[in-house]
């Protein structure tokens, strides 16, 4: 896949086009050109029940619109949903489900998803799955009589493992089930999951969306009007919605993306090729390496490769502990998809919700580090490791 793929509306635009202007007129009254922040709990109504499209700012919010307008537009939606964070999505989703569902997931999910799903909603009697979502004849297997849901990560976190999304959709669909795309790592600059065949696609959009480090929310794409009328009926009823503010900055966010993912992907990329030859490293996780078991379906459904890498070292826990421990331009922190470069351990943060012998079992082992690679010149990125890798592992 590639940008030119894309089809050319000559009303919409291509996504460089879109991600500036969907969803955001200027404003009517004042001719401001940025979406104005809409910090109002409540609105005026000519009569009782009477109201002019707004009455309640967890129901509804003119910034909060103008942003769902603009993600739904990018993901080739119709209908987007914005929320208070990633996670807030994702149990929107599992609001679909009752008492006995099963959901099928991969094996190297995020970490808060799955403690979401074991350790939350197992105790509402919903069964969940965790299997090689890249081995189509293991998840068929693993199909229930009652599954009714599909959860799908490509790439994958922190395994950067592509998933076929055309085939899981189908997959699901064959058995009545929705399949859901956490697009998070790719963005929909990069992946379409919508034109795949996906019924929701996820976003965390704290990470490359928002793309500063500067707010957490999250959001769901669909183009199903009855499953937006459902996202929006327990949007409005749990209330986890994000403020004004947040949709303001994931607004900005999104004008930019384009020119971030671009340079992103081109410093990962660069990074990937040093460390795939580097001594210290056993092992490169990255879909843009023609060594990476599903690079050619990474080619095929994505425009580029993203800014996510992970890489294996020949070290015990305290030893990946000291090389993460031991960056200058690298921040050790979690989340991911910021201009700065973020370094991790997987097994002791991101994904230590995950029982060690199960995370191990899916491949995430102690010697796992993942980096979120940012916007900063590429060579001051390979001297701050190499640096780290002397200290750490001499």
């Amino acid at each position: 896949m590639t940008h030119d793929d894309t089809p050319d509306d000559a009303a919409d635009g291509r996504i460089e086009t879109r991600a500036i202007h969907a969803g955001q007129d200027p404003d009517e009254e004042t001719g401001a050109i940025m979406t104005p922040i809409y910090a109002s709990s409540t609105y005026v109504q000519d009569g009782p029940g009477d109201h002019r499209g707004y009455e309640y700012s967890r129901t509804g919010n003119p910034t909060r619109s103008a942003l769902e307008a603009n993600l739904a537009d990018l993901e080739g939606g119709e209908y987007g949903r914005a929320f208070a964070s990633g996670m807030a999505g994702i149990n929107t989703v599992l609001n679909l489900l009752e008492s006995g569902d099963h959901v099928l997931a991969g094996e190297d999910v995020y970490g808060g998803t799955h403690r979401l799903f074991e350790q939350v909603y197992e105790d509402y009697d919903l069964e969940f799955s965790f299997v090689d979502t890249t081995d189509l004849e293991a998840v068929e297997a693993a199909v229930r009589p009652n599954t009714e849901l599909v959860w799908v990560e490509t790439p994958t976190n922190p395994l950067l493992r592509v998933n076929d999304i055309a085939a899981l959709a189908d997959l699901a669909h064959e058995h009545d089930a929705l399949c859901a795309v956490d697009n998070t790592f790719a963005t929909p600059y990069l992946q379409q999951p919508l034109d795949l065949g996906a019924d929701v696609v996820s976003h965390s959009l704290t990470k490359y969306l928002g793309g500063h480090s500067d707010l957490v929310a999250g959001a769901l794409v669909t183009d199903d009007p009855d499953l937006d009328e459902r996202f929006g009926f327990y949007q409005n009823s749990v209330g986890a919605t994000p403020g004004p503010f947040d949709c303001f900055l994931v607004l900005r966010g999104t004008k930019t993306l384009p020119v971030r993912m671009d340079r992103h992907c081109e410093n990962a990329r660069a990074l990937a090729r040093w460390l795939d030859d580097h001594p210290d490293v056993s092992d490169v996780y990255y879909p843009g390496l023609e060594s990476h078991p599903q690079h050619d379906l990474a080619a095929e459904q994505m425009a580029d490769f993203g800014g996510m890498l992970s890489f294996e070292l020949d070290a015990s826990l305290e030893e990946a502990a000291e090389v993460v421990s031991s960056t200058d331009v690298f921040t050790l922190a979690e989340s991911l998809g910021g201009v700065e470069s973020l370094i991790e351990q997987p097994a002791t943060m991101t994904h230590a919700a995950i029982p060690a012998e199960r995370r191990r079992e899916a491949g995430l082992t102690d010697g796992l580090v993942r980096v979120s690679v940012g916007l900063e010149h590429v060579d001051d990125l390979r001297t701050d490791l190499e640096s780290a890798f002397d200290t750490a592992l001499e």
